[in-house]
């Protein structure tokens, strides 16, 4: 099948965004003007050639070289107003390439340097989001966004963060997550966290099967109580080559547990060779819930629109399964039923039905 769908076609559409991190999706110019005021050192202050930088740094094939580049955007986003403006300019981002609604997770433990306190580091966040939606609809453009509390899964704040998602769950907070370099930190270590926040009825994912195979997927379904798993490529592991689904891989598509797939990111991080090898192709002909993501749109060089459209020219998949991706992303939102299936029948399904006619 040849693929007929154009770029600039897919970025009108509606889509649906549940891994997406803040930190990993700021505008170069921004970083360069931010670092100026903070005094750090960039590699270099052409916004051109630092966006080229962090693709070319990301692009390593280690998880752990890709976490690295993340000291350059995390040391820009220390104050108030530079939170506020990240944030901002995010849900612009996200609006403009077609994102109506999208989850955008950060570790507000990462962002303590200059003496804000957690509180003062998500209102400034959830601030942000606010302005850029407003900004947004002003210019006729419809965005919701979310926002994931993430606990660095190497550290000892899980329970902390946890804890302060919860106090900001009316606010705008939807959910929490946890996430770094898997491999010698499995999440049953934030067992207590978990807990905690199913106690509280609270949503939550867990970075599982990206670095680290299918033992960080079980313990993070089995033993923590995931309601999604970011990335989960891994899952495939539990796959036999003629189809046949493991005890593992059966139960994560049974229980309809949500993959927050990330076909740029997988690559740059090793997780699979290329996007024609990215298991996603095989995930969907089985019926998993699998989603399109875009990780980190500043180091994979990426965005929605992108994502869908490496699919299409590798899988030649047409405006359906477009859909179909959506949808299950937007099955698997953590805001109400109601809210989800409003989006889903009042945005999402009428504007495809007019490409499928």
């Amino acid at each position: 099948m040849v693929a007929t769908i154009r770029y600039e076609d897919i970025v009108k559409v509606p889509k649906a965004l549940l891994h997406d991190h803040l930190d990993g999706g700021l505008r170069p110019a921004t970083i360069v003007e931010l670092a100026a005021e903070a005094g750090h050192e960039l590699p270099t202050t052409d916004p051109e050639a630092l966006g080229r930088w962090f693709s070319e740094a990301a692009d390593s094939g280690s998880l752990e070289r890709y976490l690295e580049t993340f000291a350059h955007t995390v040391a820009v986003m220390q104050t108030g107003p530079a939170l506020r403006r990240v944030a901002r300019e995010c849900a612009l981002d996200l609006a403009a390439d077609g994102v109506v609604y999208a989850e955008v997770r950060f570790a507000p433990e990462q962002h303590l340097e200059r003496d804000l306190t957690l509180d003062e580091v998500v209102e400034a966040v959830l601030a942000g989001f606010a302005e850029g939606t407003a900004l947004a609809a002003e210019a006729g453009l419809t965005i919701r966004v979310g926002t994931l509390l993430t606990a660095m899964r190497h550290a000892a704040r899980s329970q902390e963060i946890a804890e302060l998602a919860v106090r900001h769950r009316d606010a705008g907070v939807v959910g929490f997550d946890i996430a770094g370099a898997e491999a010698g930190f499995p999440p049953t270590r934030h067992l207590d966290a978990f807990e905690y926040l199913q106690r509280e009825n609270f949503h939550f994912t867990i970075h599982a099967g990206e670095a680290f195979g299918l033992p960080s997927i079980w313990q993070a379904i089995q033993w923590c109580g995931a309601d999604r798993l970011g990335h989960g490529v891994r899952i495939v592991d539990d796959i036999a080559p003629d189809g046949t689904l493991g005890r593992l891989a059966a139960y994560v598509r049974d229980k309809r547990i949500p993959l927050e797939l990330c076909p740029s990111s997988n690559v740059q991080t090793g997780a699979v060779a290329s996007i024609a090898e990215h298991p996603i192709g095989l995930l969907r002909d089985l019926r998993f819930r699998a989603t399109v993501n875009t990780d980190n749109r500043l180091m994979s060089g990426t965005s929605m629109s992108r994502e869908m459209s490496l699919l299409v020219e590798t899988f030649g998949y047409g405006w359906r399964e477009l859909q179909w991706f959506t949808i299950n992303a937007m099955k698997s939102a953590f805001i109400p039923f109601d809210e989800r299936l409003r989006i889903i029948d009042e945005v999402i399904k009428p504007a495809y039905a007019k490409l499928l006619a």
